[in-house]
């Protein structure tokens, strides 16, 4: 992929996405630490912000605010101007616990492993919007999940996790210093050239996974072992501030945000309206009208995500477009072909064509 195909994609799939995504309520931490990493390599930094299209006013400022779209807009001109598909792993080993803001001073300060995660996955939303954090316990460990928000390059997503997930075990790193479990990080996409200087400073990587995220195996009391740095009360004060923090942002009532989230196919399709109610605990009638206090519907989040899940299937070259059509709800083949050139302007096998090309 060429490096204007890869800018032109982001581009592209970026515009389909809600208004969200241009709200400028982000920190501007992370899009610096792209650029750092980027000038290391020798990257003039005018230059990569002109290729962005983001004034370096917006990310000079420490208290500054981006959108997310000027963060993946920078991580795709990062990506582009260095060639180097491991530029992820070298951001997020800029960014220890202290570059997250409130949200990084309320895991230094909690009681245990096991709540400091429950605070991750409680304000993840807070510091990284474009994947979704969730959880999974089981009986011999844990798995710390990331999933697609929406659809950008596989290239780009790929880039962005390594980039989450690196800083994810860096802070792990500095609160449970000798870790009695085996960690290891996935990630979907291969091992990226380059990867080599980096695999003396972290666990075990693993490419090619089905899933992505960070993986904890063995005795998993040491998630209830309190933490040296735990602090009560400056944890109630920085739960209060990641509260006011995310009362400010456009996704402010967790209703959307939660309905995004769980509006994912299973065997029997998308949830209705009715089981998602259930599953946020709320009556169908309460859902409805806070979905469209913030100019929302369910329909409207259908088809977005929709949209997200085509997109991600059809990465996946093994999964027909036919199955993938089903899946997302359309019974006839025709109506995905005529949805998705609505969303993207392409059919189906035509995207998949462009984006296997990577």
């Amino acid at each position: 992929m060429t490096a204007n195909t890869l800018l032109t994609l982001t581009e592209e799939q970026l515009a389909t996405l809600p208004a969200w995504v241009r709200q400028r309520n982000r920190a501007s931490t992370y899009p610096r630490a792209f650029l750092e990493a980027a000038t290391a390599h020798g990257v003039a930094r005018e230059e990569l912000l002109a290729l962005a299209g983001v004034s370096a006013q917006l990310v000079d400022d420490p208290a500054g605010k981006v959108s997310l779209q000027d963060v993946w807009r920078i991580g795709a001109a990062a990506l582009v101007l260095t060639g180097d598909e491991s530029l992820g792993f070298a951001t997020g080993d800029r960014m220890p616990l202290t570059a997250h803001g409130n949200l990084g001073y309320a895991l230094l300060c909690a009681g245990t492993p096991r709540e400091a995660i429950g605070i991750l996955e409680r304000f993840w939303h807070l510091r990284g919007r474009g994947a979704l954090f969730s959880v999974e316990e089981r009986d011999d460990g844990v798995f710390l999940e990331l999933v697609p928000e929406f659809a950008v390059p596989a290239r780009l997503t790929q880039m962005m996790f390594s980039s989450m997930l690196t800083s994810v075990y860096r802070g792990m790193e500095f609160l449970l210093p000798d870790m009695p479990v085996t960690v290891s990080i996935w990630l979907r996409g291969r091992q990226p050239v380059g990867f080599e200087r980096w695999q003396p400073r972290l666990p075990e990587v693993r490419f090619n996974m089905p899933r992505a995220g960070i993986s904890l195996l063995g005795d998993i009391g040491v998630l209830d072992q309190p933490l040296p740095t735990a602090n009560p009360e400056a944890l109630r004060s920085a739960l209060l501030q990641c509260e006011r923090e995310s009362a400010l942002v456009d996704d402010a009532d967790n209703t959307l945000r939660r309905t995004r989230a769980a509006l994912v196919p299973g065997l029997a399709g998308y949830p209705s309206p009715e089981q998602l109610a259930e599953a946020l605990h709320l009556t169908p009638r309460t859902l409805r009208r806070r979905l469209q206090e913030q100019g929302y519907s369910y329909q409207q989040l259908l088809e977005e995500a929709r949209r997200r899940d085509s997109c991600q299937l059809l990465q996946d070259s093994e999964l027909e477009i036919r199955r993938i059509g089903e899946t997302l709800g359309y019974l006839n083949p025709a109506n995905f072909t005529r949805a998705f050139k609505g969303w993207t302007g392409l059919s189906p096998r035509e995207w998949r064509r462009r984006h296997l090309a990577q």
